[in-house]
């Protein structure tokens, strides 16, 4: 890939990974990775800057760390302490997957964190829209936010936030970086029948997701919110798809 000057700014997949392990000791607001794009509004947002094979990377990054490392220790928590996971293998929620939840949860758990004055019409509007899940009127509610956030982008009108207010975000970043992650992994709870499982257990069951959401989250900083979708997809089809083939195999 190269830039506007044809300077080549396709980075390694060892780089990226590098920059993420910074980025993970002191998180900060910006800059993006050199991918050839240019801007910071909505276009440059909503336009994937790494290619599918790096975003696959990736995804076989965290499988491999899940399948090896967080799956197991999250299956003898959950053994541990009764929980079942409420998937039901005969009815794979293929779209919800694929389609709904990496673009719903991006939107309220990451879209905010290079975008803090769209908060308030974001994460309000999305969280109801994830616990009320999809239906025709929550899926008219995203249509309408995501044309609300276009408008504001391109409107000439539009209005940062102020030099204080970055100032004060940019202190606080880390935090709410890892605050986010946090209640990504939390709203996961959701997918098990916790029964008696005990409170000191419930971090475990979740692992595999909060390490997914430092990458998405790094991903949608350093990159862009279409990137950290797409590679949410990728992750939660892998795991799906492998089920379904397995299922196919006994039939």
């Amino acid at each position: 890939m190269a830039d506007a000057g044809g300077r080549n700014t396709a980075l390694r997949f060892r780089t990226e990974l590098q920059d993420f392990l910074r980025f993970l000791r002191h998180p900060r607001f910006g800059p993006r990775l050199p991918d050839g794009r240019s801007g910071n509004g909505i276009a440059a947002d909503w336009r994937p800057g790494a290619g599918p094979l790096r975003l696959l990377q990736w995804a076989a990054l965290l499988w491999l760390v899940n399948i090896v490392f967080l799956g197991p220790l999250a299956v003898m928590a959950a053994e541990a302490g009764g929980a079942q996971h409420r998937l039901d293998i005969d009815r794979i929620p293929w779209l919800q997957a694929l389609l709904w939840a990496p673009l719903v949860e991006e939107l309220l758990f990451r879209y905010g964190l290079r975008r803090p004055g769209h908060a308030l019409l974001v994460v309000p509007v999305i969280a109801y829209v994830l616990f009320t899940g999809p239906q025709a009127a929550t899926i008219l509610l995203v249509g309408i936010v995501l044309l609300l956030l276009w408008r504001e982008h391109a409107s000439a009108r539009r209005r940062p936030l102020s030099w204080h207010a970055r100032l004060q975000y940019r202190e606080w970043f880390p935090h709410l970086f890892y605050l986010a992650t946090l209640l990504f992994a939390v709203i996961h709870l959701h997918n098990f029948n916790l029964n008696q499982t005990p409170w000191w257990l419930l971090p475990l069951l979740v692992l595999p997701q909060f390490v997914t959401g430092l990458v998405l989250g790094w991903l949608r900083v350093r990159r862009g919110i279409a990137d950290a979708i797409i590679l949410h997809a990728m992750f939660n089809g892998g795991p799906l798809l492998l089920i379904w083939m397995v299922l196919k195999a006994l039939d």
